[in-house]
């Protein structure tokens, strides 16, 4: 990398009045870029030969600083000054085209009352000749405000002042009193001959005009503001085409019109009607500075630190951002220029050099003053910059050590950088077009698989395939070969699909499924590995609708399932396929038994709802084990998908439940998910469809199995199954299990009551003595009762240290008189043993409340 250097060229000293140059411009605050002839007070001449300052304070004028050519003649020069007896503001100082370069020097200074001076410089005697003055514009009442030249027109912005009736109108009518003129001009020996003028835009606001090559920019003033939308856009004019192209900063071209000579196309307010309503709606950033390139487009600033180029067909192309401290605005000192493919650009006494190909900073340079940057026509592509300490020319130097540390790099030319700049120019294209608010960034870009700008890759495959066929890349340590051997990948890829189409359109029956399967297998493959969105989310959908063997296939490949030496499914996918197999899904699930299916915002069923569907086609029983390692999966990863029920999070066991067909048809799979989800809800909903279907020995398998999980959820399955007990005998066999089963703050009490309100209602008077066996008895409760009572009369041993102990003995209860006819103690019930055995065999029913025994 090579690095640069600061190499004066004169200190002032060879120039006429050197002293006098130097002390003007230390005391001269500001030395800015040319384009503002109001509060920019330095010339130089395109030669570098003449520098011209503008007199403000105290005396009005313009003095010129010529380099000394040879010394005889140098005692006695003519110089181009206007000293105190200018009263008129000088608007500009033109160097006007001479058609060759042995020509000398003409100069044209622009007065604010429409006057032209013509200057020439003659070598001879050293000095200035004023060869003419002539009125620039047609009325002597007009006032020129902004002036420029580009080929052999002179352009002008003038201002006409306004009719003894506008006084009657509105202020804002008067902001329209401004024309943009031009009139060629033709040199001569010793004079100037100038054209008629022609006004090619009437009625619009004061612009200031700014020449490059042979275009002219017109932009809003910052002194007198536009009005309305007029301070949002600006205008490029041909002067020899006579078209006029309106364009903004954020929207770029907007219309462009060829004007004519009638008054009414040239008019302001007709130019711009077409695009009023757009120009309403849009809020440009602030343009900071501006500056004329040779290459013939103009560079801004704006209020950002960003700068770009306008080109003549009202393109924006940035070129580099300003790390700054503090904000720019329209009064810092900014000067900038274009050499070659190198943009130079002074701020707060820094000098920056970027390489507009690449916009990668080459250097920044730190400056001892305020500089000037300034073209030298003999040498365009070499840096040149003005200062008080004299003229300067930057150069590149050998190696710089320290060019790291200046923000350089060895890939700053534009072949060794051409690989980087593809892809993060890549990374911006689908950046802006990302629904996701993840960050893209080129090595993500480069291994994902994401770079399909289908430009960019068939200008690209060309030479590739050419290289192909002579079997071997481009040698060397060029940055396109680098760009081949970074998308050799993709390239490979995007061939193979273009050899399988090829193969597909000529093959046999046998032949198209192959391909198609691997087609599909590529394909399905691909997306599962990458992020997807909405429209590969549909096109996934579209290929397991047309294709669903061949997608069953693919999925056993992708996710890599099988199975063990158990028969149990397993699946050892990557991260980045669960990821997307798992990817939440905001939708409201519909109720298991409408048999609707879950669905994105877009149509497309996502893509866990789609694997799932391909399991129940092909391989049900697997569906509730792939359920199972989903939620281990969501469960143990860091984006934690499915892990939580709400809205935007939905149980993965209730999306699988979406995708199976209505009820009655697949239940016992449904009952599989919903054990599988090992949720308390779930399991009782499982319990239920499993007592529907009457599968009483899974039932007292499942209550066996998950009574042990939590105390709420044994005590649910207990009374559920109680309450199954009391209205059939099918249950009889499993009485043991769940007898088990009962909680242990479940009371004799507690346990009639769920026995009697679940009992069925009778259908008509039994008799005494009844003969039907299917209601339940209290000989069936006699094991479960009797172990509950011994439970609550075994002493609590909860407080039994209290009991015990000395210090705290119980109170004595208080004697009450008792009656003689009181009996000492209340008839006590007979043991529970006693009546069971005699009433083993009677049954309980809830609808007759009547004895059916007594003693007649």
């Amino acid at each position: 990398m090579k690095g640069f250097t600061l190499e004066q060229m004169t200190d002032f000293t060879d120039f006429t009045r050197g002293g006098d140059l130097t002390e003007f411009l230390k005391q001269t605050n500001n030395v800015f870029n040319m384009n503002n002839c109001r509060s920019h007070p330095v010339r130089v001449s395109p030669d570098a030969q003449h520098i011209h300052a503008f007199l403000q304070k105290p005396k009005r004028g313009l003095v010129t600083f010529d380099r000394i050519q040879r010394v005889a003649v140098a005692q006695s020069p003519s110089y181009m000054d206007t000293g105190s007896a200018l009263s008129i503001p000088i608007v500009e100082l033109l160097y006007l085209d001479s058609g060759s370069k042995d020509s000398a020097a003409l100069v044209a200074v622009i007065l604010e009352n429409g006057k032209a001076e013509f200057w020439k410089y003659v070598e001879r005697k050293a000095g200035w000749d004023l060869l003419q003055t002539s009125d620039l514009c047609n009325s002597t009442s007009a006032k020129v405000v902004s002036v420029c030249s580009s080929g052999k027109f002179i352009i002008w912005c003038e201002e006409r002042p306004a009719s003894e009736s506008a006084s009657v109108f509105s202020a804002a009518r008067n902001n329209f009193r401004y024309c943009i003129c031009k009139r060629t001009y033709e040199r001569e020996e010793r004079a100037v001959r100038l054209g008629g003028v022609k006004t090619p835009l009437h009625n619009s606001p004061c612009y200031r005009v700014l020449a490059a090559r042979e275009d002219v920019y017109l932009l809003p003033d910052n002194q007198e503001a536009a009005p309305g939308n007029g301070s949002k856009f600006f205008l490029i004019w041909s002067p020899k085409q006579d078209r006029m192209t309106i364009s903004t900063v954020c929207k770029g071209a907007l219309l462009s019109k060829t004007l004519h000579s009638t008054s009414k196309d040239s008019d302001y307010k007709t130019l711009i009607s077409e695009c009023i309503g757009m120009l309403a709606t849009i809020s440009p950033p602030e343009i900071c500075s501006v500056a004329p390139t040779s290459c013939g487009g103009l560079l801004l600033v704006l209020s950002s630190g960003c700068i770009s180029l306008l080109q003549s067909d009202g393109v924006l192309r940035q070129i580099y951002t300003l790390a700054l401290s503090c904000p720019l605005d329209c009064s810092n000192q900014i000067s900038m220029q274009i050499y070659g493919s190198t943009l130079a650009c002074i701020v707060y006494r820094t000098l920056y050099l970027v390489d507009t190909s690449t916009g990668r900073l080459l250097e920044n340079i730190a400056l001892k003053t305020d500089g000037m940057l300034f073209l030298n026509s003999s040498e365009k592509n070499d840096i040149h910059f003005l200062s008080s300490t004299g003229m300067y020319v930057v150069k590149e130097s050998g190696v710089d050590p320290t060019s790291k540390q200046l923000g350089c790099s060895d890939t700053a030319r534009p072949d060794a950088v051409l690989v980087e700049a593809v892809f993060e120019e890549a990374c911006r294209y689908y950046q802006r077009r990302s629904l996701s608010s993840t960050q893209l960034t080129v090595e993500k870009l480069k291994s994902g698989g994401m770079f399909q700008a289908p430009i960019a890759l068939s200008s690209i495959l060309g030479v590739y395939m050419k290289t192909k066929k002579a079997s071997e890349l481009p040698q060397g340590g060029g940055g396109y070969s680098k760009l081949l051997a970074s998308l050799g990948a993709e390239l490979e890829s995007l061939m193979a699909l273009e050899q399988l189409k090829a193969s597909v359109v000529s093959a046999s029956d046998r032949k198209l499924s192959v391909s198609c399967e691997t087609l599909v297998g590529q394909e399905v493959n691909r997306l599962l590995f990458s992020d997807l969105d909405r429209d590969n989310l549909l096109y996934l959908n579209v290929i397991f609708k047309t294709f669903p063997r061949e997608s069953w296939q693919a999925l056993q490949a992708s996710l890599r399932l099988g199975s063990n030496g158990e028969g149990f499914l397993t699946a050892k996918a990557a991260p980045e396929v669960w990821k997307t197999v798992l990817s939440p899904v905001q939708a409201t699930l519909a109720p298991l038994s409408s048999g609707q299916q879950q669905a994105s915002s877009n149509g497309a069923a996502p893509v866990f709802e789609l694997i799932c569907r391909s399991l129940f086609t092909f391989q049900p029983k697997w569906l509730p084990r792939f359920v199972e390692l989903a939620q281990q999966q969501a469960g143990a990863s860091s984006w934690n998908y499915g892990g939580k029920e709400s809205p935007e999070s939905v149980p993965l066991y209730k999306r699988a439940l979406c995708v199976l067909p209505r009820e009655g048809q697949a239940q016992e799979l449904q009952v599989e998910l919903l054990l599988c989800s090992q949720r308390p809800n779930a399991v009782m909903q499982a319990m239920r469809i499993l007592l529907e279907l009457r599968r009483w020995e899974r039932v007292a398998e499942v209550a066996q199995r998950f009574s042990q999980q939590s105390p709420l959820l044994n005590k649910e399955i207990f009374t559920t199954l109680l309450c199954e007990i009391s209205q059939h005998r099918d249950l009889d066999p499993y009485l043991d299990l769940l007898w088990t089963l009962c909680p242990e703050d479940m009371t004799v009490t507690s346990i009639l009551n769920i026995v009697l309100k679940s009992l069925p209602l009778c259908g008509r008077e039994p008799g005494p003595f009844r003969t039907d066996r299917s209601q339940m008895s209290i000989g069936m409760l006699k094991p479960l009762l009797i172990k509950v009572l011994q439970r609550e009369t075994k002493p609590s041993q909860r407080y039994a240290d209290i009991l015990q102990s000395p210090s705290f003995p119980p109170p004595t209860p208080p004697r009450q008189p008792r009656s003689v006819t009181e009996p000492a103690m209340a008839t006590a019930s007979p043991p529970l043993s006693s009546i069971s055995s005699s009433v083993n065999d009677t049954s309980v029913d809830e609808g007759c409340s009547s004895p059916h025994h007594e003693n007649k």
